[in-house]
């Protein structure tokens, strides 16, 4: 059986679970209509002209899991951001680990989706924003809303801000042969709120996972978020995340993606800005090695006058890797005085490795400052020449150029102790040990 027809079939006895009178239940039924009808993107999409789900299509997927599975801290701990105290919401499988968590409920509400969507003081919350700004038309992200059951649900009110960051870490055990993840988040900042998260998702073994992600984040008036995306999973671990970011006047959300692992990641990062004189900042870094495939698509919605956008992505690839990035900015006619900024940097270290790059540019004002950019290149042979005319060894010598290339997206990286971690994730990924952090 194909896995659009495993997924419908299943749709039924998912909803036996889940609460048939919950306010969510229109929308899933409609959202698995939507994907019946749509199915699974295909290379005969132009948004998908580089990526192909096919193979994935005929994995028998286990979709729920068969038994809860347990782990100890110290069996998971390397996927924490243990140097520092932060709150943590954990998934083992899909399932909520109260044992490895720590949750909140004193002043804001760091906790799980399936407690948001099923309380009833969690309900005027649910009515205004859940599913208000995922796509009904991205068939990914109508799977997702359909099958709509756990996740990390953040909601900080006004004026209010959470005493440490938040970690998202979503883990796989391996005990189903294969298996398929659907998480939703909600996060939610109010006038003059903060935020700083961090997710991840980590494969235990190298049986084979799919995880469908989708986020709703939502920035009011003067909220700052920073969230932070560690992609470095098994090469057995697929990864579609659907990340959509609504933003009000005066506000600065930024997205930092790592993608360093992995079997094939396609992410899909939106930005609606809804307001004025507000910043949107999307980094990200990709280092692939392997047959490893990573697609960025970014939009960037300029709805309003007197707003900017950063856009800044890296990549690096060797052997048979291959990259996408596609990035749009949309700057529509009422949206005077944007400035909107797009650059993606590319080196090849192998022969065999490929990037495909498509910046792209709607503009309908008239008073704008936009720029675009993307390049494809190798290590530059004189600065190599150089630093090994130093003594520096090539392999290190090629390490500490790479390192320079990507370093300005992380120079932007919020917490310390992060930064730290990535910078070895990065050396890691490399294999040199350099003995500083840039």
């Amino acid at each position: 059986m194909e896995l659009k027809e495993k997924l419908l079939a299943s749709f039924m006895a998912f909803e036996n679970q889940v609460d048939m009178d919950s306010p969510v239940h229109d929308i899933r039924s409609e959202a698995i209509r939507n994907f019946e009808e749509k199915g699974f993107p295909h290379r005969k999409m132009e948004a998908w002209k580089y990526t192909s789900l096919a193979p994935l299509q005929k994995v028998d997927f286990s979709l729920f899991p068969k038994e809860d599975s347990t782990l100890d801290y110290r069996e998971v701990k390397q996927y924490f951001l243990h140097e520092i105290d932060t709150y943590k919401i954990v998934f083992i499988d899909g399932i909520y680990s109260s044992y490895l968590s720590e949750t909140t409920h004193d002043g804001v509400d760091i906790c799980l989706m399936s407690s948001a969507l099923t309380k009833p003081m969690y309900r005027p919350i649910i009515d205004v924003y859940f599913n208000k700004i995922a796509s009904r038309e991205e068939s990914l992200t109508t799977l997702n809303t359909a099958f709509t059951r756990e996740g990390a649900y953040i909601y900080i009110p006004k004026n209010k801000a959470p005493r440490k960051p938040v970690e998202i870490l979503h883990l796989s055990t391996g005990n189903e042969a294969s298996l398929m993840l659907q998480p939703r988040n909600l996060i939610i900042a109010e006038e003059n709120a903060e935020l700083q998260v961090i997710e991840r998702h980590q494969s235990l073994t190298t049986n084979e996972v799919l995880t469908n992600s989708v986020t709703e984040i939502f920035a009011g008036k003067d909220a700052i978020i920073d969230y932070y995306k560690v992609q470095t999973d098994h090469s057995t671990a697929s990864l579609i995340d659907n990340t959509y970011i609504d933003q009000k006047t005066n506000s600065q959300v930024s997205v930092h993606t790592f993608s360093f692992g992995g079997k094939l990641t396609r992410n899909n990062l939106n930005f609606f800005q809804d307001g004025n004189h507000m910043n949107s900042i999307l980094k990200g870094v990709t280092i692939l090695g392997d047959k490893q495939h990573v697609d960025h698509h970014t939009l960037v919605h300029h709805q309003q006058p007197n707003c900017e956008s950063h856009q800044d992505y890296k990549g690096i690839f060797g052997d048979q890797s291959t990259g996408v990035f596609n990035g749009k900015i949309i700057v529509d006619k009422i949206a005077q005085k944007t400035n909107a900024f797009q650059q993606n940097n590319n080196l090849l270290i192998s022969d065999r490795a490929s990037v495909n790059t498509k910046p792209q540019l709607e503009i309908f004002a008239d008073d704008v400052k936009c720029s675009h950019g993307c390049t494809i290149g190798q290590l530059d042979q004189e600065a190599l020449f150089y630093l090994r005319s130093r003594g520096i060894g090539k392999k290190e010598a090629s390490a500490l150029l790479m390192y320079a290339f990507a370093n300005n997206v992380l120079e932007s990286v919020r917490i310390p102790e992060l930064k730290g971690r990535i910078n070895r994730l990065i050396a890691e990924k490399l294999g040199v040990h350099l003995g500083f952090d840039l």
